[in-house]
């Protein structure tokens, strides 16, 4: 992967996860979803081009502002999503509790 193509996918990675922070402030579960799986596999790209060609020093400069807007990004989806997933663990915990409940005092049926 050259310098060129390896911008470009750091740019995907950022439209995406732009696309993903829209879709986290808009409660659109399934689009977040899909595209943080099309996300990890713009990274998966570059994982597998382990040997990232030597940018200048304009392209580097470029690379690390996208990579820090990437980040941005992904701190907001985070502040968006972790206190839901935290409610929905909340709740998934009070079920899991009653239906233990219910089992435990449930009345035995002597044939």
């Amino acid at each position: 992967m050259d310098s060129v193509q390896t911008l470009r996918t750091y740019d995907a990675i950022l439209a995406t996860t732009g696309k993903m922070l829209a879709a986290a402030q808009n409660n659109e579960w399934d689009q977040l979803i899909l595209l943080e799986k099309e996300c990890r596999q713009l990274t998966e790209t570059l994982i597998q081009n382990d040997q990232e060609p030597i940018l200048d020093k304009e392209l580097l400069q470029k690379k690390v502002k996208i990579i820090h807007q990437i980040l941005a990004d992904d701190a907001q989806i985070r502040a968006i999503t972790e206190p839901w997933m935290i409610k929905l663990q909340d709740m998934l915990n009070t079920n899991n509790r009653t239906r233990d409940l219910q089992l435990a005092y449930q009345p035995v049926n002597n044939l």
